[in-house]
């Protein structure tokens, strides 16, 4: 299954290596220079054998993603695919660089593509998506913004992630999962249990910052946060929603004890195992991704649990059911030595509705375009169905693309850890100074 890494321990070397990314040799044919074949393209494709390089790695990732190509041989059989599993996004930059692209790539991360756009490490499909008719209207919006940078289309969504409650039935109650953060709060203080000497046993929700999925990224959709303002300068200062957001937080940090809540927090099983707190009955309310049903299955097939959009605003109940999306993303790289067939396995895996639902289906990440969401075919129940809607809604968002993404995201979140440890005296002077990084960085970056 697709598990999402955000902002990983090496992404500040990729992001400095994708800085000084020359974008490879010009030796190859470029995407759209060729003319457009003049009868069907599985008839006039020549017969050539392109590579796809991706990120999967376990063994039923890897045969789902087989499964899904083989739709493409019997579209085209002149063309041999050959998949190559477990490559980072370092290493699609550096094979650039050397001059050594594959034909086609995919990322699980968005953080990188707008240096990947802007740099020309991945070529721009906006030529052939206009050439074939594409209609791209089929994708929502958050989806067509993590795809391009600066009037670029450097690659497509192939799947999607969408975030959102998780919450243990038996812990609640009976109780309806909270639709705004003041009802989060109230739930969260009724279903903690301690010791007498206020030793946390159960906690409703986690609220640090630390935990698990508790990013910036993934928490700015609850208030409607801005990231940038309309010149790309950092908008964390100035908006008052991220202001809200970390009071908040801080409230209940402090309702916990912030000692209390970081031992508690310390003393549990690993997000990516079977101990998971959620299973073991140790948190009430968790913020996951839909690939958590997969693992639940797996993992704790048992589990009485509900899924819901994650709670919002008070002021600003028109959020409510949106929420935080990113997804994997595939394109064509510069230097691809066969950029027309690249192109075609490109576009058969990120509008072919087959394609889509076949790879949703094994590795249970929310598929993109509508007619995939709404196939018969695509397997869902009430709890992922929560997730589609999620990633349908209108206002639901992603993380805009910065060539600065990865930078940008690391300097709120360690704001955002003093901030709940109590070492943050001044809020406002606090986040006027993540402003000042952020924007200091993007002058270093020529912004």
């Amino acid at each position: 299954m697709h598990r999402r890494f955000l902002i990983p321990a090496t992404a500040a070397l990729t992001a400095a290596a994708l800085t000084a990314c020359t974008a490879g040799k010009e030796s190859a044919p470029a995407l759209g220079a060729q003319p457009k074949p003049s009868s069907s393209a599985s008839a006039s494709l020549p017969a050539v054998a392109i590579e796809l390089w991706h990120g999967f790695s376990a063994p039923a990732e890897v045969k789902a993603f087989e499964d899904a190509v083989a739709g493409f041989r019997q579209k085209f059989p002149q063309i041999t695919v050959k998949l190559v599993k477990g490559v980072q996004d370092d290493q699609i930059t550096q094979a650039v660089r050397g001059g050594k692209a594959p034909d086609v790539a995919s990322s699980f991360t968005t953080d990188n593509v707008a240096q990947w756009c802007k740099s020309g490490t991945f070529q721009d499909l906006t030529p052939v998506i206009r050439q074939d008719g594409i209609d791209l209207s089929v994708l929502p919006e958050a989806s067509r913004s993590y795809t391009e940078f600066d009037g670029r289309r450097c690659v497509m969504p192939l799947l999607a992630d969408a975030y959102g409650l998780y919450y243990n039935k038996a812990l609640m109650k009976g109780a309806q999962p909270p639709k705004t953060l003041s009802e989060l709060t109230e739930l969260t203080k009724k279903l903690t249990v301690r010791d007498a000497d206020g030793t946390i046993k159960v906690a409703g929700f986690i609220p640090s910052f630390e935990y698990y999925e508790n990013t910036a990224s993934h928490l700015a959709p609850m208030v409607g946060a801005k990231w940038y303002n309309p010149d790309g300068t950092s908008a964390i200062g100035s908006d008052p929603a991220w202001k809200r957001l970390l009071q908040w937080q801080k409230e209940l940090v402090d309702w916990y004890g912030y000692d209390k809540l970081d031992k508690f927090r310390k003393s549990l099983g690993q997000e990516w195992s079977a101990d998971h707190p959620f299973y073991k009955g140790k948190v009430a309310m968790v913020l996951d991704g839909e690939w958590r049903n997969a693992m639940i299955a797996n993992e704790a097939e048992d589990l009485e649990y509900g899924t819901a959009p994650l709670p919002v605003a008070d002021d600003k109940p028109d959020l409510y059911g949106s929420g935080f999306t990113a997804g994997t993303v595939i394109g064509v790289p510069k230097g691809a030595k066969n950029p027309q067939a690249a192109w075609e396995l490109v576009k058969y895996l990120t509008t072919d509705t087959a394609a889509l639902v076949t790879l949703s289906n094994a590795l249970r990440n929310v598929p993109t375009t509508k007619a995939s969401l709404e196939s018969p075919d695509l397997k869902k129940d009430a709890n992922f169905q929560t997730f589609i809607d999620i990633f349908s809604h209108p206002r639901t968002s992603t993380m805009p693309s910065s060539v600065n993404s990865t930078f940008n995201q690391e300097a709120i979140q360690e704001f955002m850890h003093q901030w709940e440890k109590g070492s943050v005296k001044d809020i406002d002077a606090g986040l006027a100074g993540v402003d000042k990084r952020v924007n200091d960085k993007l002058k270093l970056s020529g912004g």
